[in-house]
């Protein structure tokens, strides 16, 4: 009798391409963005990059996939609401009152902590103490860049918050995502309704600073189309097509890269603060949120 061993796994040479192209186009929303705040208002921005991104998806909802009913369009209605329009306005408004765009990048990555501490109230199923250990380091590194960032840049304090509440909005979408169990959509299709949904909240919340209206020169059609096609469908679409072709757990690990690129890009574009303790605090950041992420972390 001869023993037969598993097969190794064969090395799959599609997923550092798709790894370097998903941290690529996540990386594009924060540098896109930044590259317009200084000449265009970030709600402008918002607006723009939303509804031509909800236009263009638009025709392909509605002929393809589930009918669309009152109450998937009220549901993503909902989730847009704070998976886009807070998320995004979080980010932004933060990269225009001048916080690092590492630094806000940074925060936003830590999405599965705030998933995993929501999720106790709202699902029941509370942190491990691998995982409050792993949210204490993660907190701690933020902390380390925050300062640093601020010491080295020209941000006021308080726009700390704005990423930190809008990570948290997009956290609670996850969240109430699972708790509610929605009707059942397309990627696409929620992409559209939520890129809608989110273009009227900016458009609304414009409206006291004069609204909406660009100055229409070929540097913001370039950023907005940079913004489409690279951030919302590239970097959307990469991670959806990652999904479907790798566990969770491993697309997520890829994306912890994207905040030193995103920190190197803008020193590099924008002359952006960068120094050995920020890179320190953010290699610190990422071993909290891989250790408190980690799958199957037990107390």
């Amino acid at each position: 009798m001869t023993d037969t061993a598993p097969p190794r796994p064969r090395f799959d040479p599609v997923f550092p391409l798709l790894s370097a192209l998903l941290v690529l186009t996540w990386s594009t929303g924060f540098l896109g963005v930044r590259g317009l705040s200084d000449t265009t208002p970030i709600l402008t921005i918002l607006f723009w990059r939303s509804l031509i991104s909800g236009l263009v998806l638009l025709p392909f909802a509605l002929r393809f996939g589930p009918r669309l009913d009152l109450r998937a369009v009220v549901e993503q209605a909902g989730f847009g609401t704070f998976s886009m329009f807070l998320y995004l306005g979080g980010f932004s408004l933060a990269i225009g009152q001048g916080l690092p765009t590492g630094l806000v990048a940074l925060i936003t990555d830590m999405l599965p902590l705030g998933v995993a501490l929501l999720a106790g109230p709202l699902l029941g199923q509370h942190l491990s103490a691998r995982q409050w250990l792993g949210t204490g380091v993660g907190v701690a590194g933020v902390a380390l860049v925050s300062a640093e960032g601020l010491r080295l840049g020209d941000a006021p304090l308080w726009a700390l918050a704005l990423p930190v509440a809008g990570t948290m909005a997009f956290a609670l979408s996850a969240v109430m995502q699972r708790r509610l169990r929605p009707a059942s959509v397309a990627v696409h299709q929620s992409l559209c309704l939520q890129c809608l949904t989110a273009a009227a909240l900016f458009a609304l919340a414009a409206l006291p600073f004069g609204g909406v209206a660009p100055t229409p020169t070929p540097a913001f059609a370039a950023g907005i189309g940079w913004l489409v096609l690279f951030a919302t469908f590239g970097g959307y679409g990469t991670y959806y097509l990652c999904l479907t072709r790798y566990p969770a757990a491993r697309v997520t690990a890829v994306l912890y890269l994207s905040p030193p690129v995103t920190m190197a890009a803008a020193h590099l574009a924008f002359g952006e603060p960068l120094s050995p303790l920020m890179l320190a605090g953010t290699a610190v950041t990422l071993a909290g949120v891989a250790l408190a992420a980690a799958r199957g972390a037990q107390g």
